[in-house]
């Protein structure tokens, strides 16, 4: 479960598909509201358990394989705006951009909480930074 259907095991940049296969489950699925928000909890206490038991068994805080926070993460991402290609597509830069830089608070987050809180709630901080920062621009095209 951590590493969501294997994908966690990609030679390189295991997060960056992780974050792809989100998208593109998104932009499938086309949830609506209420789907993606109870996807976007389960995810998260999923990947709790799961990641937590996965650092634990691999002996490493935040193994590379787990990315269900990835996946929790990205929900969040595209929560409460229009599942357009556009929309779609920019939430995956601009969240792989807010989870690989990790400004603060989402630093903070990963060191002050360890095994599953640790995992999941930096990807999910990184989460609101990217829904923040498309909400903002779905504002100003808005008054345009």
């Amino acid at each position: 479960m951590a590493s969501v259907l294997y994908i966690g095991y990609a030679p390189i940049a295991p997060g960056t598909f992780g974050s792809f296969a989100a998208a593109v489950a998104v932009w499938i699925f086309q949830p609506g509201l209420m789907a993606l928000a109870v996807s976007a909890v389960l995810v998260f206490f999923i990947g709790l358990w799961a990641s937590g038991e996965t650092a634990r068994a691999v002996g490493r805080e935040d193994p590379g394989l787990v990315v269900i926070d990835e996946v929790a993460g990205y929900l969040v991402s595209v929560m409460f705006l229009p599942l357009t290609p556009g929309y779609i597509i920019a939430a995956f830069f601009l969240f792989r951009f807010f989870d690989i830089l990790k400004p603060p608070p989402v630093r903070n987050a990963e060191r002050r909480f360890s095994g599953g809180l640790g995992i999941m709630l930096d990807d999910v901080l990184a989460g609101v930074y990217t829904n923040l920062g498309l909400q903002a621009w779905k504002i100003l095209i808005s008054q345009l």
